[in-house]
Order: structure tokens, then sequence, then C-alpha cells
């Protein structure tokens, strides 16, 4: 059986569950690496993966006999079939952060679920940890990532388009990778104050300050990195603040580690820029791998350590409305006296 599977049913052993329902496509590709609708059971005894017609094939093309998964046509499922599925089965686990309450109901009355039962996000859990194949995906994105940087710097003129230079993003990740982790940022001028902004039509001026928040996916697995970035030369009135975002990214960094407290990570920053007078309006960071945005999560809410091979990104920024913001970020993998940064490109002054 694949190890992820068997650690899976260790697990379940260990929570007293005899059974449990994967309906998360993310948590099943984590699991299989199966990439197509359907729903994963664990049994007593089986590991069945129920799907369409549609996808019979590739689902079989995907799978092992190493895998050790039963898969079923939905048509050829018979009410008996659904009822037998979790017979002497005294708890079937569900996921309660992704499952709605009407599919929760029609899952007992279908299985005839004896007691179903929360997991508390168990598979999520595990997968804040990557293994060695995971980390050289993400590896592999994150180097794309960096080379998009550097091919996006020779291409930006004054005169383009927000939508022009994230248009041409999206088609450099598209030539050589499974596409975007995430819609592309480009934001530029008094635009770069909002930290989720939406590219539009504005122009690239001369003296502008930009922003670019970007990632792309490799075998499923993402990237995330950001760099503000200027033409001509700084404002003066960035620096400071440039400055002071840019010592707080490499300290993060230097203090990430196996063990490190998650808030305590959050509230050195935020010390820092509230002595000088601004605030952290978002998360430091947050978990990337499968999704861009997973656990664990780096802000004052989150009481966690960091732990071995987990990726996570580490993103300070200060934003002044209507004027400017700058936010630097990389991607980074712990390790048990530091990190690693996947992303590399350059963070000191950028000026194109």
């Amino acid at each position: 059986m694949n190890p992820k599977l068997q650690w899976l049913r260790n697990k379940m052993s260990s929570l007293d569950l005899q059974g449990i329902i994967i309906s998360n496509p993310v948590n099943i590709r984590y699991l299989t690496n199966i990439d197509a609708e359907g729903v994963l059971l664990l049994t007593r005894k089986e590991n069945i993966y129920i799907t369409d017609g549609r996808y019979i094939e590739y689902v079989h093309s995907t799978l092992t006999l190493y895998d050790e998964i039963i898969v079923y046509n939905i048509t050829d499922v018979s009410r008996d079939d659904y009822e037998n599925f979790f017979m002497f089965c005294e708890n079937v686990g569900f996921e309660e952060n992704y499952l709605t309450y009407s599919k929760y109901k029609e899952y007992i009355r279908k299985y005839k679920i004896n007691n179903f039962v929360e997991t508390e996000s168990i598979i999520e859990k595990q997968r804040m940890i990557k293994d060695e194949e995971e980390i050289r995906e993400m590896q592999k994105a994150a180097e794309i990532t960096d080379d998009c940087f550097s091919y996006i710097l020779t291409y930006i003129k004054p005169g383009m388009t927000e939508k022009q230079i994230a248009d041409e993003i999206e088609n450099y990740f598209r030539r050589r990778t499974d596409g975007l982790a995430f819609e592309t940022i480009v934001a530029s001028g008094e635009n770069t104050s909002k930290p989720h902004a939406v590219p539009t039509e504005r122009k690239i001026q001369k003296q502008d300050i930009i922003t670019i928040d970007m990632g792309c996916r490799v075998n499923g697995y993402c990237s995330d990195m950001t760099r503000t970035f200027f033409v001509g030369s700084v404002p003066e009135e960035v620096k400071p603040i440039y400055d002071l975002v840019l010592k707080n990214q490499v300290q993060t960094i230097e203090q990430m580690k196996d063990g490190e407290n998650t808030r305590l990570l959050t509230k050195m920053v935020e010390n820092d820029f509230k002595l000088n007078g601004y605030d952290l309006i978002h998360s430091l960071g947050h978990g990337v791998g499968l999704e861009i945005h997973e656990a664990p999560y780096i802000n004052y809410k989150s009481d966690l350590p960091l732990k071995e091979n987990m990726v996570v990104t580490n993103e300070p920024g200060i934003y002044i409305p209507g004027k400017f913001g700058v936010r630097i970020e990389d991607t980074v993998q712990i390790t048990k006296f530091g990190c690693i940064s996947l992303t590399k490109s350059e963070k000191n002054y950028i000026i194109i």
C-alpha cells in the first residue's frame, strides 16, 4: 500500500475510526495522486475510489497495484453496495471543514453510517510536512518563478499596462509548468497600496513603483514570490519603508527554524512596524503546497511551532493608502537549524 494511505490507516486506528470518507479533491490528490472528480473511501479492509465514466481510464492510468485502490464507476454502484461499504464500522470519519451540511446528511443516509465523526483536519495537518518528492517539485516551481521574474524585468517598459505584464507572466508559466498557482498580482504606482490588487489598464510610468506577486504549479505543487521594484530610480519617500520591510523580511528568514513559534515571529515584525508608525495588516506568512494558502498560518492568531520540512512564505508588507505599498515575499523550507529560501531573486533595490 502506498505510504500515505498506510499512514492514514494507522492514524484512523489511533482515533478509533473504522472507516473514513475523503471528499476534498486536494486531500485525494495528496493521498493518491488522482486529480479527478470522485470520492475516496477507506473501509475496514479496502481502499475504494468512486468516480464517473469520464475519469475511469485516467484513474486507472494514474494508480498502480502498489496503491491497492479498487476503482468503481459510479453507475455500477448499487444502493446495497453503498450500504455495505461501512458495514460493521462503528465510527466513520468525515472532513468537517470541507463537507457541506447537505452532503453530510446525504452520506449518513446513503452509506448507512452509524456514527459520523469529525476528523479534525488530520490530513491537512499531515500535509504541512513535505516529503522529499514534494519538496523537489516545489524547488522546481520556485526556480521557474525566479527565472520568470528575471525575464519579466527585461520585458517591462514604460507605457505597458499592468494587464499586459500579468498576461506575459501567465504565458511564461503556461509554456513551462501546469500554469498559475494563483491569479498574478501586478500593481503599479498608487495601486501598490492594495495588498490584493487586480491588474488594471494603468500604464507603467517613468519613476514608477511596481509590485508583482506570482507563482506557478509543477505537478500540482505551488510557488509564491513577491518583489517590489522601481522604474528609473527609488523615490526618497519609499526608501525608509522599503528598508524597514526588507530588514524584517531578512530577520524573519534568519529566525525561521524547527521549533520557532508562529505567533512570536509575527509579534517580532508587528512590534518593529509599530515602533516606526506602521501596521502589519495581513499574515506574515502561510503554508504552501498543493494549495497556495494552507496550514500553517503565520499570524498573531496562530500559536504553532514550525516543523522541519514545512514549506511556508515570509511576506511582510507596509501599505500607505492611495500612495504606495511595499511587500517582499519568499517561499522557504524549514530545517532543523534554519530555513532554505526556495525563491532566490534579488531583494535589495531593484531598478529597471
